[in-house]
């Protein structure tokens, strides 16, 4: 959930029951309770994942109706409770990542989600086995063809409305729209029917973190149980649909999960987070006769030069071989160097990226060598083997950081280079799968807190026999 999500909201009197006690189980009770579900699990054939806004508190998301819910202080007239960090850097929690491993596992057929936060997509749940019935935050949708566009910035608007960004294709360029839902708005049919055909094969529905209130996606778990299927509910307050389930379990969403991964003998992955940007360097008036040729640098969003680029919030220019030249410090997106030099001469600058907080690494250098007389090929390789490149290169080494180049572009008249990067910017183990010593502030915060939450109750477990 997002603080601006629920600014941009309409106001609604009735936003249902607020505010709850949140109730925890023994530690027997949740041991035994916590088996249950791993042996459930173990035997399922069509589990579908049901998801509110309890499996993003432990990212540094507030939810709605828990006691320190954004609806919850609203009603009690303390406004808008604070986010940990910026919403558009929130890491995906030991719930997301577990999601994922059971799905590639082959539990996991399907997954439900209510939330806005992409969380579900960043954690690496395939798109085509995810319903986000009420949007996206991080996502645009050409209405015309359909086109979804998944930003690294949180969209401006919410209710179906145009935004300021178009479609690329060349054939459409039709004006883009956001995805987030605004109360009177209705479900999208495709995000529902899916919902609704996975809830109706399904023999286990588990609803996490949700409070099953909000209509009408709060009854399609109730579509399992005509083929026979159950209902589990993973919550701290009480639900509506409580006397519906087979099994209700009051605790911790990531420590009950990590729980069930632990009996079903599953590693939770780590999450590894890569971001794109681009550099374009610009020569103008590159006439043969001229002694000096001028030229810029800039640093942008690769979802268009006016984008905003969130995680990046200073630049700083250096030529380390021209002592003459100053060092410059961009700190206005877009990131724009203007220079004149000598066109005989080559140039080695280096930029230094400073991100945002929620960064697992504060900075990172990159060299662009500036050299008039060379002629530069183009390059395209493919995006998702660089990520995942990346990503294997992280857990290597432990630490986030490293940079790859995804494609070069090249335009003759005026001179253009173009060059997209994609750099690892966060890492984050689960359940010991990193040292501490290698995670980022804001994440060792998180952990430290997750873990003290889950331990505070903690039982000890022993592995489910393979069947």
């Amino acid at each position: 959930m997002s603080l601006g999500y629920a600014e941009k909201l309409s106001y609604r009197e009735d936003v249902g029951t607020v505010g709850m006690s949140e109730i925890f189980d023994s530690p027997h009770v949740l041991h035994q309770n916590i088996k249950k579900l791993a042996l459930m699990i173990q035997k399922s054939k069509h589990l579908v994942v049901f998801t509110g806004a309890g499996i993003s508190t432990s990212c540094g998301i507030p939810d709605f109706r828990g006691p320190k819910g954004v609806w919850t202080l609203q009603r009690e007239g303390k406004g808008v409770p604070e986010a940990s960090l910026p919403f558009h850097r929130a890491m995906p929690s030991m719930t997301h990542m577990a999601l994922v491993e059971l799905e590639k596992a082959g539990f996991l057929k399907f997954v439900i989600s209510q939330n806005v936060d992409s969380l579900h997509l960043r954690s690496g749940i395939p798109r085509e086995k995810l319903a986000k019935l009420h949007g996206n935050s991080f996502k645009e949708i050409c209405s015309k063809c359909g086109v979804e566009y998944l930003r690294d910035f949180e969209v401006e608007t919410i209710g179906l409305k145009k935004t300021s960004r178009s479609c690329s294709d060349v054939k459409c360029g039709a004006k883009l729209k956001d995805t987030v839902l605004d109360w009177e708005d209705v479900l999208p049919p495709t995000e529902m029917n899916a919902a609704e055909k996975h809830c109706r094969m399904a023999d286990i529905v588990l609803c996490l973190g949700t409070s099953l209130q909000i209509t009408p996606a709060c009854n399609l778990p109730l579509k399992s149980l005509r083929g026979g299927g159950k209902i589990v509910i993973v919550n701290l307050q009480q639900t509506p649909k409580d006397k519906k389930a087979s099994l209700v379990i009051r605790g911790l969403v990531d420590k009950v999960i990590a729980g069930v991964m632990h009996y079903l003998n599953l590693r939770i992955p780590p999450y590894v987070r890569v971001d794109l940007f681009q550099i374009i360097f610009t020569e103008f008036q590159a006439f043969s006769e001229r002694k000096y040729a001028k030229w810029s640098l800039k640093v942008t969003s690769v979802h268009g030069e006016r984008a905003p680029l969130p995680f990046i919030i200073s630049v700083e220019v250096s030529f380390p071989e021209r002592p003459e030249l100053k060092t410059s410090v961009l700190h206005q997106q877009p990131f724009l160097l203007k220079r004149e030099t000598l066109k005989t001469r080559p140039l080695k600058v280096v930029l230094k990226l400073n991100f945002s907080d929620g960064c697992g690494c504060q900075c990172i250098s990159i060299e662009c060598p500036v050299n008039f007389q060379a002629q530069l090929d183009s390059l395209n390789h493919d995006k998702n083997v660089v990520i995942q490149k990346l990503k294997d290169a992280a857990i290597q080494d432990q630490c986030c950081g490293q940079v790859s180049v995804v494609e070069r572009k090249i335009c003759s008249y005026p001179k253009k280079e173009t060059t997209v990067h994609a750099i690892a910017t966060n890492l984050i183990g689960y359940g010991g799968s990193l040292p501490s010593s290698q995670l980022p502030l804001e994440s060792k915060y998180n952990l430290a807190k997750r873990h003290q939450d889950m331990n505070a109750t903690e039982v000890p477990m022993k592995k489910l026999k393979a069947h």
